[in-house]
């Protein structure tokens, strides 16, 4: 190691520890048990601390019995579970960690504890320990206030459970070395994870860039779009493996409104972040999610394990749908085709209309712009026209969210619903809302990661990863963007700007760059 000198005086720049070095985590929950069990597979001796008696002991069993069930499945040896299980060992005291060469935080998420806990670190650790705090959204830069080498502290943000999540966010506060965030990447990549860094601004990546994805649906049920299974049915069809409201319930509406209430603090009441009036009443009566057996379902939603196919009636499936044109042009245009091509479905083409879509028999199925159906057919003079959402997946989609005009009449409706059972897509009827399920949400989560490249907070690559590995969205926002293209995404959200004049819509400068070069 080399020696740097700066405001806080003589400092070796970091490396990674060394496959043997000792590691400490403070914390016994969930998380923290986490990081000790990988930490300890990766060849570390660790010592895990709590300050709740018996806390960390009670976990360290826990890990033993999670890889006895690994050793039951063939997936772990037997010696090398013993060999896991010898590293770990409990702590009583921050003393007891003195030699560690990282020590990670992984306690309350209060700002005074943590930054408690870290000076406290700082003046017990040899000048060479690297010390990480896994907060999910507290400044590390704040956090290295009053440490007298703020330099060695990094974020090293997990991901439950942490023993299957690749992801860790690396995360660089104002003072943190280079080298030290260098250092943890390493470590990172050595343990198995895939690091992406991040500076540290509210939320970081992840827990920024996935505000959207529960922010729409829960503004849509605001405005009574449609029901939470409707609603998660939508963006399970686009691809996600849980849909909103049930991974709120999931998370626990506590947990979820917390942190939205955290970062929109945080950035000072942008309303991007705003949460929401509909979560709030959940967390007031008690319905949390399932950690209280009710939030927006009643335990488990048995929607989760319905395929496509089995809503779909045989006849449906086969209904004659008549004439059939293939509208417009761009990605969305070439999937819905290649679909009905797939599901047997003739159609002609015409590619030189002035809009994206399928026209039945004098009704016009228009992708939506983030503009109502009601407002179209007004500015285009005609009655007869409904939006559909994005078929981003067309052989996942479970349902399709469509919306029509109000001079829209039965016959049409049913023809149009006809169409989309057809394609073995159950139609999920919404209030006429500006932007539909699955659009506003995409172009949101674009938009987010979009702001969040431009601000600095990470690169493209980063931001795709993340989301990915992070949350396991089907694709990464700069993927979402390369497939619609910047004037699809930019066209829906100043549609949605239009229709509720709020700033929450305000389309990133990136975004708009990528309209001119």
């Amino acid at each position: 190691m080399t020696e740097s000198t700066g405001s806080t005086g003589s400092w070796r720049v970091a490396t990674a520890p060394a496959a043997q070095a000792p590691v400490a985590v403070i914390g016994a929950g969930v998380m923290g048990a986490g990081i000790a069990q990988v930490a300890a597979q990766a060849g570390h001796p660790v010592r895990l601390m709590d300050l709740r008696e018996g806390a960390a002991a009670a976990a360290i069993a826990q890990i033993g019995k999670a890889l006895d069930g690994l050793v039951t499945k063939g997936r772990m040896e037997a010696a090398e579970r013993e060999a896991v299980m010898s590293r770990l060992s409990p702590a009583g005291a921050t003393a007891d960690l003195k030699d560690s060469a990282l020590v990670i935080e992984v306690i309350v998420e209060k700002l005074e504890p943590k930054q408690a806990l870290l000076r406290e670190l700082d003046a017990l650790l040899p000048p060479d320990a690297l010390i990480a705090s896994n907060t999910s959204s507290i400044s590390i830069t704040a956090l290295a206030n009053g440490m007298a080498t703020p330099r060695r502290l990094v974020g090293m943000h997990f991901f439950n459970p942490v023993p299957l999540m690749k992801l860790v966010e690396v995360v660089w506060g104002a003072e943190t070395d280079p080298s030290a965030a260098e250092a943890i990447e390493q470590l990172s990549r050595r343990w198995g994870k895939t690091p992406v860094h991040a500076r540290s601004t509210p939320g970081f990546i992840v827990n920024r860039i996935a505000r959207p994805y529960y922010a729409e649906t829960l503004a849509l049920l605001q405005e009574q779009a449609g029901s939470p299974a409707q609603l998660d049915r939508a963006l399970r069809g686009a691809g996600f493996r849980m849909g909103p409201c049930e991974l709120m319930d999931l998370i626990g509406h506590d947990t979820n409104y917390l942190v939205t209430q955290s970062v929109f603090e945080a950035n000072f009441g942008d309303k991007r972040y705003q949460p929401s009036l509909v979560q709030k009443a959940l967390v007031d009566g008690g319905r949390l999610g399932r950690k209280s057996g009710k939030g927006f379902y009643e335990g488990v939603p048995a929607s989760t394990s319905t395929s496509p196919a089995e809503s779909i009636t045989a006849s449906a499936a086969d209904a004659d749908v008549g004439a059939v044109t293939l509208a417009g042009q761009g990605a969305l245009v070439e999937r819905l085709g290649a679909w009905m091509t797939t599901r047997g479905v003739a159609f002609e083409r015409d590619a030189t209309t002035d809009w994206n879509g399928v026209a039945l028999d004098g009704l016009q199925l228009h992708f939506t712009r983030g503009r109502c159906a009601s407002q179209l057919a007004h500015e285009r003079g005609q009655p007869g026209l409904a939006v559909i959402d994005w078929p981003l997946a067309p052989d996942r989609v479970e349902g399709l969210a469509i919306a029509f005009a109000s001079r829209v009449d039965a016959a049409s409706r049913e023809h149009a619903e006809v169409l989309l059972r057809r394609l073995r897509w159950e139609p999920l009827v919404l209030r006429d809302v500006p932007g539909l399920a699955v659009a506003r949400t995409i172009a949101m989560l674009v938009n987010e990661g979009a702001d969040a490249v431009w601000q600095g907070v990470c690169d493209e690559a980063g931001a795709d990863t993340a989301m990915k590995l992070g949350v396991n969205y089907p694709a990464g926002p700069f993927e979402w963007l390369a497939l619609l293209g910047a004037p699809a995404v930019v066209d829906a959200l100043d549609g949605l700007f239009d229709a509720y004049r709020s700033e929450r819509y305000r389309v990133s400068p990136l975004l708009r760059q990528r309209l001119w070069g």
